[in-house]
């Protein structure tokens, strides 16, 4: 695992070919827009960079995730989407053959993906299916969650769109499918496999469909975006736009470590110092510095931007955890980018 984070002497929108956008706290929050993103969006397209947007929510058709972003001004086509109800089918047939039966608890997104993946969609766990594919859906209920916890236990494979544990919305967060699938696993017994994010397998289906080389992976959640970038070997980029700040990533562990740090999306237009190490532990990033001292964040410069200061302290404080003493998260400031 990197101590530091990437560089890049030419904006990232130049450096890659494909970027795989999350939606929720990177494109969009909500159904409000987020400053700066559809404008970034459109100038990165216009570099040539291609865009796939991928996300965890298993509920809606690509169709209509494609109309949300083309409404706040990102024109996208619905072959621009990759959703986790897709991956969740794909994870499916790599283990029943087409026309296997499938309960899924969840949205017409995820009822749409399996279907189209061959296999047949099933509505009660009496039909004996061979696996519960699970996504969230604002409409379910104690009786679709019974039913797939009598097919698990009658012993069908479930399947997760993906775990989350909260999902972002307009008043804040409320229980996402993660939460829900625990109930059925409350229930069973059985852990679940997961297809959304932080498993890779999204991001490599839409590397796949694209044909990409250089690939690269946005978004605003470590515990989810970045660690999946992480697994699949992708470089990130974590916009603090959404739900992980820059003190997050400063704390962060190896597996959910970004490459590259970012105010918004306007950082894909620009190019990204590498922090470099210096005399007295101080490293250093466009002018700003930190350093860990007996397990304490110390920060100094008077650097251009605020990001710089955030990217020079996730620096320090990963190259002291990777060398075994891990910064105290109490001298570890809210940082400002």
């Amino acid at each position: 695992m990197t101590a530091t984070l990437s560089g890049s002497d030419v904006p990232l929108a130049a450096a890659h070919d494909l970027a795989l956008v999350d939606l929720d706290g990177v494109a969009y929050q909500g159904h409000l827009p987020i400053p700066h993103a559809a404008d970034s969006l459109t100038a990165a397209r216009t570099a040539g960079l291609r865009l796939v947007f991928v996300t965890n929510n298993a509920s809606r058709e690509p169709e209509e995730v494609a109309g949300q972003l083309t409404g706040l001004g990102i024109p996208t086509g619905a072959d621009e989407v990759m959703t986790a109800a897709q991956a969740c089918a794909a994870l499916l047939r790599t283990r029943l053959d087409p026309g296997a039966g499938v309960l899924v608890v969840g949205g017409p997104g995820l009822r749409t993906a399996v279907a189209d993946a061959g296999l047949t969609v099933v509505d009660s766990a009496d039909d004996a299916p061979e696996a519960v594919a699970q996504g969230y859906a604002a409409g379910l209920g104690w009786s679709d969650l019974a039913e797939a916890a009598y097919a698990v236990a009658g012993g069908a494979w479930h399947v997760a769109s993906n775990l989350d544990l909260s999902l972002p919305t307009a008043r804040g967060f409320a229980p996402g499918n993660g939460a829900l699938v625990g109930a059925v696993v409350a229930a069973t017994g059985v852990e679940p496999d997961s297809a959304g994010k932080p498993s890779p397998t999204m991001y490599r289906l839409a590397v796949d469909r694209a044909g990409a080389e250089r690939p690269l992976v946005i978004g605003d959640r470590l515990d989810t975006d970045l660690a999946g970038a992480r697994a699949g070997g992708y470089p990130g980029l974590h916009v603090l736009t959404g739900v992980s700040s820059a003190r997050d990533a400063v704390l962060a562990a190896p597996g959910l470590r970004p490459d590259y740090l970012g105010g918004d999306l306007r950082a894909l237009l620009e190019p990204h110092p590498r922090p470099e190490s210096g005399p007295e532990g101080w490293w250093t990033c466009e002018g700003r510095a930190a350093r860990v001292v007996d397990g304490a964040l110390e920060l100094d410069g008077q650097g251009p931007r605020g990001i710089d200061v955030a990217r020079a302290a996730c620096a320090a404080a990963w190259d002291a955890a990777d060398g075994g003493s891990p910064v105290d998260p109490t001298t570890v400031p809210e940082l400002q980018a």
